[in-house]
């Protein structure tokens, strides 16, 4: 279970930490092409989504790997999967059908729930 965890957990940092990222360091026109829901959230939140998605991603890697409060890794997969139902509703109350990423990344994040469990 550990090699799948590091396997599960790792893609799903790498991703949100960059995702994170862009949100933290591009303008909203550099977002838009990409995050065509920026235009109805406030860049001040996107700029806040942005971070709790980089400190999610640490808290995802740090505590397993160092072995300290590994109660962080399964609550920070579990942000995840609550960050990708309220993203799905965002999608659909603004007219956007393609919920197929995010549909991906919540069954990731559950599935990083579970693995973390059993570390």
């Amino acid at each position: 279970m550990n090699i799948a965890y590091w396997i599960v957990a790792g893609l799903l940092a790498i991703f949100y930490a960059y995702a994170g990222t862009l949100k933290v360091i591009r303008s909203r026109d550099q977002l838009r092409p990409m995050m065509a829901w920026v235009d109805h959230i406030p860049l001040p939140a996107v700029r806040a989504l942005g971070t709790v998605e980089i400190l999610g991603a640490t808290g995802l890697i740090l505590p397993p790997l160092t072995g300290i409060a590994l109660f962080v890794a399964p609550t920070a997969a579990i942000g995840f999967v609550l960050l990708q139902i309220g993203a799905i509703t965002v999608h659909l109350m603004g007219g956007d059908r393609r919920i197929a990423l995010n549909a991906g990344l919540t069954v990731t994040a559950a599935a990083t729930v579970w693995l973390a469990t059993r570390l």
